[in-house]
């Protein structure tokens, strides 16, 4: 028995790391990889694994682990920020796609009314798993479009467990209303004890295995909190998936969730792969074989009619049809939950042998063109909305302000109205610069509106738009949106419009600058490498490295291009002085190069208390260190000035010594 087991997980890990290692110099996502592993080893496939029950029992072990690593990164707060998100657009997804099912499998595949209702469980939930990993994988869970998909799935994942209690009343094994709410009674109870559990027991349990300083200890209990509270809930007749999410959620709750997320998080593409391996496992090919009319005919439906729906909700509330046919792209395949549903349908009866066979097929192939589809799916967008009738319903939704022509000049044009736009924005104000705002979230634009901010409802990728916010006329526009496709878009645009306008785009990574910049834009910040700039520069500051020569290895390092970060080595810079941080007094040092205006100067001559604001306490001269130096003490060429002062006397005595007093 264990011979066999050990058998089997070598060939699954063995075949699939070969796919996708190959699949991966194709840039196919590893997820798709994992499908097609679990497709050609399974027992429809070679036959590498020929017990069925077998691959069930792995696809179970898969979701139990999946759903704790879930529970580790659940988190109230984010639920509350997308209150509209989750509460609204997903509680209408779920319901509306579960009425729909339900109507069209009554009416054309007269189906009795519980398995009507059962089939839109199934098909109302869409992957997390690969969703998420495919928006995270392109930068997009920051966009208008990711907040949706993020809010939709929240509110699906929310929605499992009271479907699997459902699963259990629609079957009429021990499902009368008596039974089912001596479930959800049971649900509460256990809720219940988990919440005391998670608020006295297990951060007591923790410190006390903190205390021992032994990491291993502390990765034993966290398993053992998981396997026993997935046990407990089995127990008490609900399923061991629910239990291991519980488990999650309990130590996400402890102050040393951080450490249990970096212990176990590392583990969850294992956890993950063996799941979408075992779910690969069971496409029957024979099956799609003798049944390719009705599987092709079954997927074109579920695509069709989960996206129509999630177009419908999104443009409804979110008034924009690009952003809603992206979300309706990214959701309209089926779930991972869907097949803990399917299982427990199947073990129910209300699922026959052909109808699950049916669905598995349909669910897998589903998953395996999602990621497709999200790559290519932004250009083909693109292009619809650009054409009748989708332009009509693209302009349609427009807030009335668009229709007036911005008749600024010399402006900038801001494109998305997040941190960096608002800050953006704010500097702008006080510089008395005019500038106007796009940005594509309708509940923000009324917001600032009322603020006062010249800001207006639009996407940035369609050029009538740009347009009548003056791009002719302005002198620089600033793109700060989390999309990548819509940001080359909009440079290209801006720049095929107006030559000479100077465009600034943010980007995540380097390894977009390059793109970006062919396409017409002047300056590109990827917020990989300023953090790598804050972080090097912070660490030099700590040193008591001068604050002139770091702004000067920062700007060395930006001329040329951002080639230095690629070297093996870095040049190394020898610190001055330790900096040490006071309350309310903090303390910075100058360096004195050879071009300086302060060489040849004495103190005195400086007046460095009333012109600079600060007070000298320290000057440094190669090894030597002359404390409360004179007032007739000489400055020379490589002397390091150490000074304190506030935050703002700091910054004041830095532009003096740089620029000398007026």
């Amino acid at each position: 028995m264990i011979y066999e087991f050990l058998q089997a997980i070598l060939i699954i890990f063995g075949i699939s790391g070969l796919i996708i290692y190959f699949l991966g110099k194709l840039h196919i996502p590893p997820i798709v990889g994992f499908l097609l592993a679990g497709t050609i080893i399974g027992p429809y496939g070679l036959g590498l694994i020929k017990d069925p029950h077998e691959v069930e029992v792995i696809a179970e072990i898969g979701v139990i682990l999946l759903m704790f690593t879930i529970g580790i990164e659940f988190s109230i707060p984010r639920l509350l920020s997308l209150k509209k998100e989750v509460f609204l657009l997903g509680m209408l997804q779920v319901a509306v796609t579960i009425l729909t099912i339900t109507l069209i499998s009554q009416f054309t595949l007269n189906a009795d009314l519980n398995n009507a209702i059962f089939y839109g469980f199934i098909v109302a939930l869409s992957s997390t798993a690969i969703v998420m990993k495919l928006l995270a994988d392109r930068g997009e869970l920051n966009t208008p479009h990711g907040k949706i998909c993020l809010g939709i799935l929240l509110f699906q994942d929310l929605c499992v467990v009271p479907l699997m209690l459902f699963t259990q009343m629609l079957s009429g094994k021990g499902g009368s209303y008596y039974n089912f709410f001596t479930v959800i009674l049971k649900a509460s109870v256990i809720l219940s004890i988990v919440f005391l559990f998670s608020r006295i027991a297990v951060p007591y349990i923790l410190h006390e295995v903190v205390k021992t300083k032994s990491r291993e200890l502390f990765i034993i209990v966290t398993i053992s909190i998981c396997l026993g509270t997935a046990f407990f809930t089995s127990k008490l007749g609900l399923s061991l998936a629910l239990g291991a999410f519980l488990a999650g959620v309990v130590i996400s709750e402890s102050e040393y969730s951080a450490q249990v997320v970096s212990d176990i998080l590392p583990f969850k593409e294992t956890f993950s792969g063996i799941f979408f391996i075992s779910v690969g496992m069971l496409l029957n090919l024979e099956f799609i074989s003798k049944n390719l009319i009705e599987e092709i005919i079954l997927v074109g439906n579920i695509f069709i009619i989960k996206a129509t729906i999630i177009i419908l909700i999104s443009y409804v509330f979110i008034h924009s049809l690009k952003v809603s046919l992206k979300s309706a792209f990214s959701l309209s395949q089926i779930g991972e939950f869907s097949f803990i549903l399917a299982f427990t349908g199947k073990a129910s009866g209300l699922l026959d042998e052909t109808t699950y066979q049916s669905f598995i097929s349909a669910s897998v192939i589903t998953m395996l063109v999602t990621p497709l589809i999200i790559k290519y799916s932004p250009n083909f967008i693109d292009y619809i909305i650009q054409k009748e009738p989708f332009k009509y319903f693209e302009k349609s939704d427009k807030i009335k302000d668009t229709d007036v022509i911005v008749k600024k000049s010399n402006h900038v044009i801001i494109i998305g109205f997040g941190l960096n736009g608002r800050n953006l924005a704010r500097v702008l104000k006080e510089t008395k610069i005019p500038y106007t705002i796009l940005e594509l979230n309708p509940d923000t634009v009324r917001k600032m509106k009322k603020k006062g901010e010249p800001i207006y409802y639009g996407d940035g990728t369609s050029q009538e738009i740009l347009h009548k916010l003056g791009l002719k006329r302005a002198k620089a526009l600033v793109v700060a949106i989390s999309d990548p496709t819509a940001t080359r878009r909009i440079v290209q645009i801006a720049k095929t419009e107006n030559p000479k306008i100077h465009i600034i785009v943010r980007t995540r990574f380097i390894t977009e600058m390059e793109e970006l910049r062919k396409l017409g834009a002047d300056e590109v910040i990827p917020e990989e490498f300023e953090t790598s700039l804050e972080i090097f520069a912070r660490v030099l500051h700590l040193f008591g490295v001068p604050r002139n020569k770091i702004l000067q290895l920062i700007e060395t390092i930006r001329q040329e291009g951002y080639e230095i970060l690629r070297l093996p080595e870095q040049p190394r810079t020898r610190a001055g002085v330790e900096c040490v941080l006071f309350e309310g007094l903090e303390m910075d040092s100058f360096q004195i190069d050879k071009d300086s205006w302060l060489k040849g100067h004495s103190l005195r001559s400086l007046d460095l208390r009333h012109k600079a604001k600060v007070t000298v306490i320290a000057i440094q001269r190669g090894q030597e260190t002359f404390l409360n130096p004179p007032a007739d003490f000489t400055l020379k060429e490589g002397d390091i000035i150490i000074y304190v002062g506030n935050k703002r006397q700091l910054i004041e005595a830095l532009s003096f010594f740089q620029k000398g007093s007026d």
